[in-house]
């Protein structure tokens, strides 16, 4: 029987004066490790292209309409060492997710995605914006949001949307991703994960989340699902580049349309992308989303909702938010040797309603101890 790994803690980085930049700053070996960490679940020789990968990022954010750039240019220069602008140019994420009414609003989500680390090296930013505070679920080095909560207005996460198919074969998925890549290039959209951090740091309440999501064109197409304060405030925003459809009922979201489209295609990853048809992609997607928002017990009993098909060989994030309450939970996770699925490699890092900190052994509610937040 292999042995459980040892539990890391979730770091919680108080980056309200200097964003993104001071945060990958003041955790660079973390944005290190993470890098090469990612880099090693490819071939030894995919190290040499990622220079060439960096500017080709770089050139396409510097012609779209993302405000961060100046931030990514900033945070590349301190740290010095190739794949930060790839990095936030890769919005490949795979996530299933439910927003559901328990008295408020609740969140929750995984992220799903075969790169190595992402679990591992998970932290906590608490950032502000104009309109306020709010806690983003992310990595050093990285600028956009794909998880996040603000206290007393709302809290959303990204989905990878399906996939624009030409072809029909598995073996030919990698060609309609770079010919989907080639058709994003002319376009000066906002990226999805860039308009979700803005919309954070500029909207005063749901119902203004959800007009910017819906309404803003995007370079790429993607899932979002919001939950607000009140009883009834959360939505899933499936969105094409300056097209939307909103749901306000069954919001739960994978990486498929609600209602599978021809010729979109569900997202799939790693070993999947070349080993299942049309229909697997679908049903992968539909068996994970009806599987999460079949969940009826309460949040808030050490990620119990994180078992399979929700939790799978390429999960490396859960997260739980109420932003009513002000609480956002996240545990990491990474496939380990010896096991079949993905173990919990951090504690469960918990932010209260009062902005404290509280570290849980995971699956334990007994807290070990509590620290007074900066």
């Amino acid at each position: 029987m292999p042995s459980q790994p040892k539990l890391a803690t979730v770091p919680v980085r108080d980056v309200r004066e200097g964003g993104p930049v001071r945060h990958a700053i003041e955790a660079r070996e973390v944005a290190r490790a993470l890098r090469d960490d990612c880099l090693a679940w490819f071939p030894a020789s995919a190290r040499y292209f990622v220079p060439s990968l960096d500017r080709i990022t770089r050139r396409w954010l510097t012609r779209s309409a993302s405000p961060y750039v100046p931030e990514i240019g900033a945070i590349a220069s301190a740290l010095n060492f190739p794949g930060i602008w790839f990095l936030n140019g890769s919005y490949e994420w795979g996530c299933t997710s439910l927003a559901r009414d328990d008295g408020v609003p609740w969140l929750a989500r995984t992220l799903d995605w075969p790169f190595p680390g992402l679990g591992r090296h998970v932290e906590i930013a608490h950032m502000r914006g104009p309109a306020g505070e709010f806690y983003s679920v992310t990595w050093p080095g990285f600028v956009g949001a794909l998880t996040a909560m603000a206290p007393g207005r709302f809290a959303a996460a990204i989905n990878q949307a399906p996939l624009w198919r030409r072809t029909r074969h598995p073996w030919l998925r990698l060609w309609d991703i770079g010919l989907n890549a080639i058709t994003t290039w002319p376009l000066r959209h906002i990226p999805p994960d860039q308009l979700l951090r803005q919309v954070f740091e500029s909207c005063a309440s749901y119902e203004e989340a959800k007009a910017r999501l819906e309404t803003t064109p995007i370079a790429r197409p993607v899932i979002y699902t919001l939950a607000g304060c009140t009883a009834g405030e959360r939505c899933v925003v499936e969105r094409t580049e300056e097209g939307f459809a909103t749901r306000i009922e069954n919001t739960g979201a994978a990486n498929d349309w609600l209602r599978s489209t021809e010729p979109w295609e569900a997202r799939v990853g790693g070993d999947l992308l070349f080993n299942c048809d049309y229909d697997e992609a679908a049903a992968n997607s539909r068996v994970r989303r009806e599987a999460l928002a079949a969940w009826a017990a309460p949040f808030g009993n050490g990620f119990a909702w994180v078992v399979p098909p929700v939790l799978n060989k390429f999960t490396r994030i859960a997260a739980e938010m109420c932003a009513a309450r002000g609480i956002l939970r996240v545990a990491g996770y990474e496939m380990m040797p010896g096991f079949d699925e993905p173990q919990a490699v951090t504690h469960i890092c918990e932010i209260g309603p009062s902005g404290d900190l509280a570290v849980r052994q995971h699956g334990d509610a007994t807290l070990e101890h509590d620290i007074a937040h900066p």
